[in-house]
């Protein structure tokens, strides 16, 4: 693909469950992760159409919010699971975007906060006030940021992208 118009969709995982005795990285979805993930997968269907490719944590509960969303793509998209979305906030995050592969047009990232909020106001520009202020006060769990981005995966730069919709279970 030539660097021209790309789309960077960030979402948090769907809501988690706290079984006693389970590590961070084990626990699965509660019942309304489970009930949420769909529904926002084919709601971000309808406005991104699709997805090239997906990086994904490997905690539980994001392999699960995949799995539920992917179910809403078609076609479903090349899957990667980067332990860097589990550990990593900020600057660590900015480098799985920008490994991302040059052949992507659309891609996402599926994580953890604050680590999803941190990389969509790291990366979005001050034009989009309104939504940036709504990511400040919450990312809430299945919510999803579509972010546009000019040029190359490798090129990416704090407040290079735009945000163009955010939207979460409840929307």
């Amino acid at each position: 693909m030539k660097h021209g118009r790309r789309q960077l969709v960030v979402v948090r995982h769907a809501k988690s469950a706290y079984p006693s005795g389970v590590p961070d990285v084990g626990r699965p979805l509660a019942e309304r992760g489970i009930a949420d993930a769909p529904r926002v997968g084919a709601r971000l269907h309808a406005l991104v159409g699709a997805v090239d490719v997906a990086v994904v944590s490997p905690a539980q509960r994001t392999r699960e919010t995949w799995a539920l969303l992917a179910e809403q793509l078609d076609p479903v998209p090349d899957v990667r699971i980067d332990e860097r979305i589990y550990r990593d906030w900020g600057a660590g995050l900015l480098e799985v975007v920008r490994d991302l592969p040059g052949s992507a047009a659309t891609a996402l990232v599926l994580g953890h906060e604050p680590g999803v909020s941190e990389l969509v106001l790291r990366l979005a520009d001050h034009g989009a006030r309104e939504l940036r202020d709504r990511i400040d006060l919450k990312f809430p769990t299945c919510a999803v940021a579509v972010l546009g981005v000019a040029g190359a995966w490798a090129d990416v730069r704090p407040g290079a992208a735009s945000l163009e919709a955010f939207l979460t279970p409840k929307d």
